[in-house]
Formats: structure tokens, C-alpha cells, sequence
């Protein structure tokens, strides 16, 4: 089992199974939102512990589809926790403990920063693996 939060403490999960994978986002906005790496978990290994009353989802216009969770007071990024998919991603940053998963995939390297380097092996994706 995996504990996650908010950096102020008013959202904690957890998830009861281990994430099935792990990737690293670089396109303009995960990162502005700081939600760059990611875990994915499966929607009935969540657990709400408390706070899911406040977390926001912010919106984006088109042509982005997917929302962005975070802590209403604290502003921390969560990723997608609030999804209705049988599977999304939750930000690696908001895990309690280390993760035992290593980075599997790069997307968006198209728009990484000049000031980033990928230190890793995983494959690196123009857009989202497999499009």
C-alpha cells in the first residue's frame, strides 16, 4: 500500500495496489502544473483517506482534454485523481514515500526545455506513446 498527500495534509489516499506504470511528461503544461512525472493506478486501488471534497480540477480549453487536479489550499499538484477512467495518472510528487517504479516512457520530448537533460534509457516519445 502507497500513502499520498497534499503538502499542506487536507487531501491524503492511498492506493492498494501497486501503480503499473511510470512516465515522464515534458510538454509545457504538465510541467507548468508540476505534474511531469506520473504514476498510473487503477481507479478501485484509490482509497480516499480525507480531502477529496478539496480538490479543484482545472479545465483546459481545446485542443487539451485532460483535466489537472490539485489542493484547493495548498495548490499541490495531484494529476488526474478525480478521473472516471479505469486507469489514470496520479503525480509521483504527491506519494508520502519513494516509489519503487522507474521511469518506462518520455512524452512530449518535443517540448522539453533546452535546460532539461533526460538522464535515463526509457524511450522517448514526440507526443504520447503509441499516437
Amino acid at each position: 500500500m502507497l500513502e499520498g498527500s497534499c503538502c499542506c495534509g487536507a487531501v491524503a489516499f492511498r492506493i492498494v495496489e501497486d501503480p503499473t506504470m511510470m512516465g515522464t511528461c515534458h510538454c509545457t503544461r504538465c510541467r507548468k502544473l508540476g505534474a511531469s512525472a506520473i504514476v498510473f493506478v487503477k481507479r478501485e486501488a484509490l482509497e480516499w483517506v480525507r480531502g477529496k471534497e478539496n480538490v479543484a480540477t482545472y479545465s483546459p480549453e481545446a485542443p487539451h482534454k485532460y483535466p489537472r487536479c490539485f489542493c484547493k489550499t495548498c495548490g499541490t499538484s495531484l494529476g488526474e485523481i478525480l478521473s472516471d477512467e479505469d486507469s489514470f495518472p496520479i503525480a509521483a510528487n504527491a506519494f508520502d514515500a519513494g516509489l519503487t517504479l522507474k521511469t518506462q516512457f518520455h512524452e512530449f520530448v518535443s517540448e522539453k526545455p533546452d535546460w532539461y537533460e533526460i538522464c535515463d534509457d526509457a524511450p522517448q516519445n514526440a507526443g504520447h506513446p503509441g499516437a
